[in-house]
């Protein structure tokens, strides 16, 4: 494997929204439409979307990292992920593990209501068969309790795989390794930046909301201001030279911690 340096505790979330704001703004029409396209691309396709999400995200990644260096872009560019399909596409499957396994925790809630009704339904009347079937009443509250507790292992794994990943796709985009290569490089990357990497995480939320509030122009507005903020905050980890652009790391004490700094 290629030996891929990458920076520690380099992440600068203000800086990455800040800078993200600028891209995005100073081609508001393009990156609107990119955020607008992905998003359908990625969110309304069934089964297919998680074949097509490590290359449509590499492609937005494409888009936004050659505007970092001041290169020409287009809308077409989008579709430069697909260059390099077959890993991005590994990349995003496994990105999309939380997701699937969400998907699962809730059909079990479904059906754990669907039976939970069926069985606890019966109202008024006599029912000739009623003594004959089984309460099943103390095993659907268990399985509930069950879930619910499932779900909140889920939501802290998910945020850990989420943070672990978030460097993967434009890693395996930009470096001609494969899939795997990328996620290790990734994880070992994103937990020596893990500090600026959950503040980034809340600026992108709070951006997001900020967008809700704006009602639909906002939000699609903040789709690729969040997609950009990441792409600086990659750049951040992993530099090049000769950029306009701030990728000087924060000073140690920015995060109150020493997330970073001796990995």
């Amino acid at each position: 494997m290629t030996n891929i340096e990458y920076q520690r505790g380099a992440i600068s979330a203000g800086d990455c929204i800040s800078n993200a704001w600028s891209l995005v703004t100073n081609k508001f029409w393009l990156y609107v439409g990119l955020g607008l396209l992905a998003l359908i691309l990625i969110s309304c396709i069934p089964i297919a979307n998680l074949f097509i999400m490590g290359p449509i995200m590499g492609g937005f990644y494409y888009v936004a990292l050659r505007d970092m260096r001041g290169d020409p872009v287009e809308f077409g560019m989008l579709f430069k992920g697909f260059d390099r399909f077959v890993p991005l596409m590994v990349v995003g499957l496994i990105q999309a593990i939380p997701g699937i396994i969400f998907q699962v925790l809730r059909f079990t809630v479904n059906i754990s209501n669907a039976v939970g009704n069926g069985t606890g339904g019966h109202s008024g009347g006599s029912d000739p068969f009623k003594g004959a079937l089984p309460d099943f009443s103390a095993l659907i509250a268990g399985l509930s309790a069950m879930v619910i507790l499932s779900l909140i292992g889920f939501s802290v794994f998910a945020a850990i795989w989420n943070v672990a990943l978030t460097f993967a796709v434009p890693i395996a985009l930009e470096n001609e390794i494969g899939p795997i290569e990328a996620i290790k490089l990734s994880i070992r990357a994103a937990f020596s930046n893990v500090g600026g990497l959950v503040l980034l995480i809340i600026f992108d939320i709070l951006v997001g909301f900020l967008g809700f509030l704006a009602f639909c122009l906002g939000y699609f507005v903040a789709i690729p201001v969040i997609f950009a903020a990441n792409a600086f905050a990659y750049r951040q980890v992993f530099p090049i030279a000769n950029s306009p652009f701030n990728y000087a790391p924060p000073p140690p004490s920015e995060y109150g911690s020493s997330f970073g700094s001796g990995m």
